[in-house]
């Protein structure tokens, strides 16, 4: 079999075809060799790759720096530990949903793939639209920010503040070269995750065994009667599991690269399975650590409660955790790059987005111009000072899209029960879910009415953008002509080509 190598923009005018055999042609005089089976993204992630992309994505800055948000609505020690717990078994029941959606739906993608196939084309596009404006790119700038700030700490150490633009000026150095990375070679960007996994548990490690160590040796102040200052209204709980549930963010990020995983019928749920207690536990364990050695007003007092931790508990060596949690938003940045990509390219490849970034470059196997695209919000979302606000849309958003994902679910259950399914779980999971998924869209909505407001409109704005440019795309010849064009110059710029079908010419 060999690739068709003539694929030209689907809304591209028929006399546009000589502009791109001349891309071909270019590509040609440079010597690239396309393999004799179809051009598409390799399958090279593994079980244990898979893990750290779970592991390395959910455990990012959090729960080194903003634990307090928990303790403070849950108002005490104990109700603080059992909101982490059970926090960690409900991701873990959305995990279990994810893994039934990605093996009946193998395809990239994750939400986006899942919305398509139950809800059609508006929906999908919707959930695309947010991504692209708000979720990928301020999720990505807050964990570049994070990492800059947290690596040249050491530095102004006796300042009373850290300067702000060598702040900015790192994390869209750091963007760019994780960028590269992952445009370079798919392993390598799983190497880097693997590794800064392995940092960030270690730093954990150490808080946690610090912890241990403290419990042995008596210091059990903050256990005795754990309960007491418990906010049991269900506003105060509520808000407390929602604090919690925003920290293990990220459990269905595997399902962004299924069509990259080996065997991914089993390695997903695998993945799935082994991740998720291990980040329950590390988290729990850490938290436990915490309220060991610090008061629970000195949690709520701390802006980041792993350095509060590490000048009481590791004495000189109180340096060392400023580079943890930069490590750890590092690997967290890598994987969130590599996953997020893929989801311009499959939503590209279904029409929603400039087909030019649904090239995989014949080099690398890569989706250089999705990962250039993504890339390129990031770096536009650090001349924001303020990002306070934008988080609070990223946790409604994603909330929201979780919510249409489950009901994707409970929907193919109902308009097709015979369909294939490798992996079925029980009806009451999904259900449950389900709820709790609409507690977490309807709850924010009534805390915090004006700024969800704002991302409701901002939704809705994608609906006019989606009947202009992608139901009435076609119906006009010079925006066809133009986007052809385009498509053209990003192919010979970045050596790509479409991704080619399994099937012989």
């Amino acid at each position: 079999m060999t690739p068709t190598r003539n694929r030209v923009h689907p809304t591209a005018p028929a006399d546009h075809e000589p502009l791109l055999d001349t891309c071909e042609d270019e590509l040609e005089t440079r010597s690239v060799e396309v393999s004799n089976e179809s051009l598409k993204l390799r399958k090279e992630l593994g079980l244990v790759d898979g893990v750290g992309i779970i592991v390395g994505i959910i455990i990012g800055s959090g729960i080194f720096v903003s634990p307090q948000g928990v303790i403070r609505f849950s108002g005490s020690v104990g109700m603080s530990l059992v909101v982490w717990g059970v926090s960690g078994v409900l991701s873990m029941v959305g995990a279990l949903c994810y893994a039934e959606l990605g093996t009946m739906i193998p395809k990239s993608g994750g939400d986006y793939a899942y919305i398509h196939e139950a809800f059609g084309s508006l929906p999908a596009f919707l959930f695309m639209w947010m991504a692209l404006l708000i979720i990928l790119p301020t999720s990505n700038t807050v964990m570049a920010l994070t990492f800059a700030k947290y690596i040249i700490k050491p530095a102004f150490l006796l300042c009373d503040g850290i300067p702000d633009v060598p702040v900015r000026l790192i994390a869209a150095v750091i963007v760019c070269f994780l960028t590269w990375v992952n445009c370079t070679n798919v392993k390598w960007a799983t190497k880097v995750q693997g590794i800064f996994t392995a940092a960030k548990i270690m730093a954990l490690l150490i808080i946690i065994v610090a912890g241990i160590y403290q419990l042995c040796d008596g210091h059990v102040e903050n256990y005795q009667d754990a309960f007491d200052g418990t906010n049991w209204s269900i506003t105060s709980i509520c808000t407390a599991f929602y604090q919690g549930l925003f920290s293990f963010a990220g459990w269905n990020c595997l399902n962004f690269v299924v069509e990259e995983l080996k065997d991914p019928f089993k390695t997903l749920p695998r993945a799935i399975l082994i991740s998720m207690p291990i980040v329950t536990l590390i988290y729990f364990l850490t938290n436990m650590a915490y309220f060991v050695v610090l008061e629970p007003d000195e949690v709520l007092a701390s802006e980041a409660v792993a350095l509060s931790f590490a000048g009481r508990a590791l004495g000189v060596l109180n340096w060392v955790m400023p580079i943890f949690v930069a490590l750890s938003t590092f690997g967290s940045l890598n994987g969130c790059i590599f996953a997020c990509s893929r989801l311009f390219f499959v939503g590209a490849r279904e029409g929603h987005l400039p087909q030019a970034l649904a090239l995989i470059n014949v080099h690398t196997i890569t989706p250089v111009p999705a990962l250039v695209f993504l890339g390129f919000m990031t770096l536009c979302m650090l001349v924001t000072s303020d990002t306070l606000v934008l988080i609070n849309y990223v946790s409604f958003a994603e909330s929201l899209f979780v919510f249409l994902s489950i009901s994707a679910l409970l929907w193919l259950r109902y308009k097709d029960p015979h369909r294939h399914r490798p992996i079925k779980i029980w009806i009451g999971i999904p259900i449950v879910f389900f709820f709790i998924c609409l507690f977490l869209v309807v709850f924010p909505i009534v805390e915090r009415p004006v700024e969800l407001g704002i991302a409701s409109g901002i939704f809705f704005a994608g609906v006019p953008v989606y009947y202009l440019c992608v139901h009435r795309a076609n119906r006009s010849k010079k925006f066809c002509a133009f986007m052809g064009k385009f498509t053209s110059v990003i192919q010979l710029l970045y050596h790509g080509l479409p991704e080619e079908d399994d099937e012989c010419d």
